[in-house]
């Protein structure tokens, strides 16, 4: 069953901040499938999952932010197996936090921002022995219910907007992944693009800043897991990583060619929830124009709602009495 739940992780979707320049320009978060065989194909049914991230960085001057992501998402693993592969559709609204720092006139309010919701779709084929692939097509639809977002200081003087100018395009999300299963072990390695519509600019009025155009750089992601079960138990090592492909002075993602991060996961089955944590830090960074080396806290709750598969009564127990 553990095998099952990890597999649904192939829709948690989530985006990316990039509040004052400090992290690199991509609607999907990097590291938002690790831990999860993205590449193996869902049995039939509907599930919930939840994954939140705290992102802590290195930047502690006037403005600066810590940022969150939360990402609920539904996907239906619909009885449709066309060419022997599952096809699975889902849904995910996420949320982006972000925190100030500092104190006093020059620090920054916490805000939130929603983003694009993603709908999509997964085709997920079962390779025999244990091993399987997936490729993932959808959009975030950012131009329909994206927010941009105001940072505010303290003193109540716009910082910056908009706060997440790439929201001003639809982000169109390819994947592809494979995984193996077998043993206990989750060893998954997952390809992620992002696509723009570039320059894009925001619609209707400018009351809460420019509206572009925008460059928004494409990008790629890479996640990587590598986790065994003792039992109830997952232990294992992650990394992730994104790449921007255009870095020019125009862009979003200026001088920023991406990063990679490394760390640890834990997991443990509770039977009708299984329940994952992940701590990593970068450890190689391609940004010219700053530090942006960060320390990512990861939670989540992957639930089965629905089964079509009938679960077998158990046997009654026999009731003793002791006299």
């Amino acid at each position: 069953m553990m095998k099952n739940w990890l597999a649904a992780g192939a829709v948690a979707l989530s985006v990316g901040m990039s509040a004052t320049a400090a992290f690199a320009q991509t609607t999907t978060v990097p590291g938002e499938q690790v831990g999860l065989a993205t590449g193996a194909p869902l049995p039939e049914g509907i599930y919930a999952l939840n994954t939140f991230v705290y992102r802590s960085n290195e930047n502690t001057g006037p403005g600066a932010v810590d940022v969150a992501v939360n990402v609920p998402v539904l996907v239906w693993s619909t009885p449709f197996v066309p060419f022997g592969g599952r096809v699975e559709l889902l849904v995910a609204p996420p949320t982006v936090f972000a925190f100030g720092k500092n104190g006093g006139a020059n620090g920054s309010r916490d805000l939130s921002i929603n983003v694009g919701t993603f709908v999509g779709g997964i085709w997920a084929f079962d390779l025999g022995n244990n091993f399987g692939v997936s490729l993932l097509g959808g959009v975030y639809l950012n131009e329909l219910n994206a927010g941009r977002g105001v940072l505010v200081n303290n003193a109540g003087t716009t910082a910056s907007s908009p706060v997440l100018p790439f929201l001003a395009s639809n982000t169109y999300r390819m994947g592809v992944a494979a995984s193996y299963t077998g043993d206990g072990y989750n060893l998954t390695a997952n390809l992620t693009a992002n696509i723009y519509d570039s320059p894009a600019s925001f619609g209707g009025n400018n009351t809460f800043g420019t509206r572009g155009p925008f460059i928004i750089s494409d990008s790629l992601n890479l996640d990587l897991t590598a986790t065994k079960k003792f039992g109830k138990f997952e232990i294992g090592v992650i990394g992730y990583g994104t790449m921007n492909f255009d870095i020019s002075a125009a862009s979003l993602a200026a001088g920023n060619r991406g990063n990679f991060s490394v760390g640890g996961l834990i997991g443990y089955d509770f039977g009708p929830v299984t329940a994952q944590a992940y701590v990593a830090t970068t450890v190689a960074n391609a940004n010219v124009n700053r530090r942006t080396d960060t320390v990512e806290g990861w939670f989540r709750l992957i639930v089965p709602l629905y089964s079509p598969t009938a679960v077998a009564a158990a046997a009654p127990a026999p009731i003793i009495r002791k006299y």
